[in-house]
């Protein structure tokens, strides 16, 4: 590795312009192709999937997506005559637009329970010919103008559905992800007190997110990647990135401060830092490529998007970086350290007074640190036990959007459970019969608690199917709509159609988002078996050692854990203090744990790999554990508090925009980094490393000799040297 590094800076004009035509490369092709990015996902097997396949089946004409069209007035009815032309003539210019197969109106003659108890408020149903990932964004941006044309002081028309609300989502790139990079710079200029060494680290990851993005647009002609794709890439990304080089750069100019050339340091850099962040990235990448073991499209689009973005971040940081070292040379280091460079010559203490002196206490109270820490995260993970997965509705949107404000119309006109009706799709015995089977299941269905209404069986021209809409008594995302949907599946329809030839699936996108959840719940497991034994076996074969992949598998669980707690306090319980705008309290998006973990146990396994390396050189140089573990810390225990909080900055200022999902995601990554960094690795992993002593570094002979050797650990011309001012504090 160091003679890539050494190749880079000798030749960074050339490793410059070859990431420029990459990236132009790429970019140009993007710009051509375009990107087939697609929210498609299936769950086989499972009972709303039924639903849908029979519907599709026996209901072409009305298989395609559906949006509603809601309108209120606050001055008389909305029967009167000039609501009533107003929005025929709305309801008309909709119909003629593309991909519309036909609109159900109010004001037609099967239209009167579309009309509100008080006469108030009134909707209408848009279908199209298609699902709404297969129809251009144009349909439904158009159909939104002219629900808007509609509008009068006295009118308030707004528009609903899946489709909508993805039409109105804005940029994937919001304010907030400035406005934590801007926060990372300024921590970066602290750190180094050099411009220079601030815009590295940050340019290195931006142009890795740009080709990574570049390639992921090209990659979704190939397999599904969804919508959202990209923006969690660019969050990895742009965290890892700049960590990875953070990491490189600060090896560099200690390099630089002990004397060594640009040429020599950036050598050194990579044989050692260089190590671990190949490791760290690679561990990484395999934790997110875990997610194919859940076997469901969408998330295994996000899985490969984040993973070939975080490794064009780790070839960025072995190529790039270098290249651009070379061209600053020794304006790596500020004005103040290249003068003191020259009147006092090289140095090699590069480790900061505080923590020598911490990691000194740590070693003197590693029992009294370990129960703290351990204490302080297990009340963080009490929350963790009450998760319960779904999809939040679009109550929880911004008030600004037209699906929120749609939403709230029909829960105030029709009732909460309006907003998330169920279908249910009944298949008829050959030869036609069903239809009093079909009418006591309508009687029993309205009689069940949870349903406020039922509509009449409605069956096709074939005779074949027929279908009924539901209408529970709640909100889509809420607990007890979960139960109707477990209550008319478990009781009321197989006490109605056993034996009698019909069978009844339950659908509709309620259902569907539910039986999501309940997908990922039984495999979340398996899930989790596999990244952690595979992360474990990573660093077994790292730094042959049986205790240290088991305690770091341990504390990253635990970290996830009490991330996990924080974020359904927050999004769950409600614990938000209005600090962010998420809406109300509702479960925890089903996706969003494995997505997590995966994320979360890759990069704990960086700073795992970044102290417990530097750990294991000075163990290997001198086989004294309590002097391992001390001069480990001490020498990482700045770098990597500094990486996390920008991380920390990063992931949080995400958490603070108004997508619920991202704000979920952010604030969970945020809190999981800060445990990490500032609980996890500054108290607990070195005092329980300080308790276990030689154990440390424990394994059997035969497994020894069986395990390949891929060691992070720098040759033996590369090892670092411990700094003097440590030296003195361990011989005390």
């Amino acid at each position: 590795m160091a003679t890539l590094g050494r190749w880079c800076l000798r030749h960074r004009y050339v490793v410059i312009l070859i990431w420029v035509a990459v990236l132009g490369g790429l970019g140009v092709s993007n710009s051509a192709v375009g990107s087939a990015y697609n929210d498609t996902f299936s769950l086989p097997g499972t009972e709303s999937t039924k639903a849908l396949d029979l519907l599709q089946h026996s209901f072409p004409a009305t298989s395609g997506d559906t949006i509603t069209v809601v309108w209120h007035t606050t001055n008389g009815s909305v029967e009167d005559q000039a609501v009533r032309d107003r929005m025929t003539s709305t309801l008309q210019r909709i119909d003629d637009s593309a991909h519309v197969s036909g609109v159900m109106s109010p004001y037609g003659e099967l239209g009167g329970t579309q009309i509100s108890g008080d006469k108030k408020t009134a909707y209408a149903l848009v279908n199209f010919d298609d699902q709404a990932n297969q129809l251009p964004t144009k349909v439904f941006t158009d159909i939104i103008e002219i629900g808007e044309d509609a509008r009068t002081d006295g009118l308030q028309v707004e528009l609903g559905g899946i489709a909508i609300q993805a039409s109105e989502q804005g940029p994937s790139f919001g304010a907030e992800l400035y406005v934590g990079l801007i926060a990372a710079a300024v921590v970066l200029f602290l750190a180094f007190g050099s411009l220079a060494s601030m815009f590295l680290p940050l340019l290195t990851a931006i142009v890795a997110l740009g080709a990574a993005l570049f390639t992921v647009g090209l990659l979704s002609h190939a397999m599904t990647i969804g919508t959202t794709a990209p923006t969690l890439a660019a969050l990895i990304g742009l965290g890892v990135g700049v960590d990875y080089a953070l990491f490189i750069v600060t090896r560099h100019r200690n390099g630089i401060k002990a004397g060594r050339t640009p040429d020599e340091s950036i050598g050194n850099a990579l044989n050692s830092s260089g190590r671990a962040v190949l490791f760290a990235g690679g561990t990484v990448v395999v934790a997110l490529l875990g997610l194919f073991v859940l076997d469901i499209a969408f998330i295994s689009g996000m899985a490969v998007g984040a993973a070939v973005t975080v490794a064009f971040t780790v070839a960025a940081s072995f190529t790039l970086l270098p290249a651009m070292l070379g061209v600053i040379g020794t304006r790596v280091l500020s004005r103040r350290e290249r003068k003191r460079l020259a009147e006092l010559g090289p140095r090699v203490d590069n480790v900061g007074r505080y923590w020598t002196r911490f990691s000194g206490f740590v070693r003197r109270r590693p029992a009294i640190l370990a129960l703290f820490s351990l204490a302080v995260m297990a009340v963080l993970v009490i929350p963790f036990f009450s998760l319960r997965l779904g999809a939040a509705d679009q109550g929880n949107l911004p008030e600004e959007t037209t699906a929120r404000r749609s939403y709230d119309l029909l829960a105030q006109g029709f009732g909460p459970g309006f907003n998330g009706p169920l279908l249910l799709v009944a298949q008829l015995p050959p030869g036609g019969g069903g239809d009093a089977t079909l009418q006591t299941l309508a009687d029993r269905v309205k009689a069940t608690p949870g349903i406020a209404a039922v509509s009449v069986p409605i069956p096709n021209e074939a005779g074949t199917a027929a279908i009924l809409q539901a209408i529970p008594t709640t909100a889509p995302q809420d607990e007890a709509t979960t139960k109707t949907i477990a209550r008319l599946r478990g009781d009321v329809i197989p006490s109605v159609t056993q034996g009698t030839g019909v069978t009844v699936h339950v659908g509709g996108l309620t259902a569907i988002f539910d039986d999501f959840a309940e997908v990922f719940a039984d495999k979340l497991p398996l899930f989790i078996t596999v990244i952690v034994g595979l992360g474990c076996l990573l660093l077994l074969i790292a730094f042959r050692s049986i205790v240290v992949p088991l305690t770091a598998a341990a504390m990253n669980l635990l970290a996830a854990g009490a991330s996990f707690g924080v974020v359904i306090a927050v999004f769950q319980w409600g614990w938000d203090i209005n600090l962010i705008t998420i809406g109300r309290e509702g479960p925890i998006e089903s996706y969003l744990p494995a997505l997590m973990l995966a994320v979360l146990f890759g990069l704990s396994m960086d700073y795992q790999v970044f102290l417990v390396s530097r750990i294991h050189e000075e163990w290997v140089n001198t086989r004294d554990n309590g002097r391992a573990v001390q001069v480990g810390q001490a020498e990482t225990g700045r770098i990597i508090t500094a990486a996390a909080t920008i991380m920390i900055l990063v992931f949080g200022s995400t958490g603070l925009g108004d997508e619920r999902t991202f704000s979920e995601f952010g604030i969970g990554l945020a809190v999981a980094v800060a445990l990490d960094a500032f609980i996890l690795r500054t108290f607990l992993v070195p005092a329980v490393m300080h308790l276990l002593g030689r154990s440390n570094w424990w394994l059997p002979g035969w497994l020894d000799r069986i395990l390949p050797h891929a060691s992070i650990d720098p040759p033996d011309d590369y090892r670092t040297s411990t700094p003097s001012n440590l030296q003195t504090t361990v011989a005390k």
